[in-house]
């Protein structure tokens, strides 16, 4: 019992949440008010010490969160291998083999950024968290639209066999995924710049808790930043959805149409639920959607291709190619 409220208060009809902050001398002519970081006890007589809570290994929500993006990752980096071990394939070498290796770092590293969200909030996560994971899901988005891209330039060039043609939808995918992911590091720097996240004690949203978590900072560089990779998304989905029926034995539009669409609809829902979200359910339902968009992105693009790399190899040749395309 630190601070005695001024003026006489007497035991109150209203319901005892209303006064949790406060606890009752026992001639109930006067109350105190708990500490900062205490409450009172549902007797209202005693000041108990609040429990800080953040999403931490030692749970069972932080343990699976982990779990899986452990397994992702590690998945990830199967993928990665096997296009290395067959590079020369064909089907690895079709859209754009350079961009291939890219989205996949970058899911690699997208699954990895869920650690920088578990654990206790620090000065050095908390602005790595969202400026890492911006970035790096800015350099994926812009992959996949340079894929697109790619499908689209090699089924509408007018002359297939022309190396300008050729050189062009390269450099015009490496521009794509440069210029894109540039502009989304420039905005990281603009919020460590101008107001960049650090870590909080809230001890007021949850009663009996003291919640440890990451302040964004500006909130309106956290949407925008959000918002910009959304805008990646939905041009990458449009034009995947455009050219998802040209004809081509290892055609990808019509699988990154379906990845980005599991991408979209994973971030739509991201934002309400996390609005609604306190504490470390906030930190968790992104750790989630992280997870989901690049799983989404993992298994639409890439499970294809390595199940006829590997289970179907008799597919993985010139030939085959040459005759699904005549057809």
């Amino acid at each position: 019992m630190d601070a005695i409220l001024d003026g006489p208060l007497v035991r109150s009809s209203r319901p005892p949440y209303v006064l949790k902050k406060y606890i009752f001398s026992p001639d109930a002519n006067h109350c105190d008010e708990c500490p900062e970081d205490q409450h009172a006890n549902k007797e209202q007589d005693q000041c108990l010490p609040k429990v800080t809570v953040f999403l931490s290994y030692r749970e069972p929500l932080g343990i699976t969160l982990a779990f899986f993006a452990l397994l992702l990752a590690l998945s990830t980096s199967f993928v990665l291998g096997i296009f290395i071990k067959y590079a020369s394939t064909p089907i690895v070498k079709a859209n754009n083999r350079d961009l291939s290796y890219i989205l996949l770092v970058s899911l690699l590293l997208s699954f990895l950024s869920s650690f920088l969200f578990i654990g206790q909030p620090r000065k050095v996560t908390c602005p790595l968290r969202q400026t890492v994971f911006s970035t790096i899901f800015s350099v994926a988005v812009s992959s996949v639209l340079a894929k697109t891209l790619t499908v689209v330039l090699a089924f509408r060039a007018t002359k297939p066999g022309n190396r300008t043609r050729k050189h062009l939808g390269k450099s015009m995918a490496n521009v794509t995924v440069l210029f894109c992911s540039i502009i989304q590091f420039g905005v990281s720097i603009l919020w460590m710049g101008i107001s960049p996240p650090f870590p909080e004690l809230d001890m007021h949203s949850q009663g009996g808790q003291i919640i440890w978590q990451c302040n964004e900072g500006s909130v309106a560089i956290f949407y925008g930043a959000l918002g910009y990779m959304g805008f990646l998304a939905a041009i990458s989905f449009i034009v995947a959805f455009l050219a998802r029926k040209l004809p081509g034995a290892f055609n990808e539009a019509k699988f990154i149409t379906f990845s980005m669409l599991v991408f979209c609809s994973v971030w739509v829902s991201f934002v309400p639920t996390y609005l609604n979200s306190k504490g470390k359910y906030m930190v968790a339902v992104q750790i989630f959607s992280i997870l989901a968009s690049s799983a989404g992105l993992l298994g639409c693009i890439f499970l294809p291709k390595c199940y006829v790399i590997i289970l179907r190899p008799g597919m993985n040749t010139k030939e085959c190619l040459m005759k699904k395309r005549r057809s």
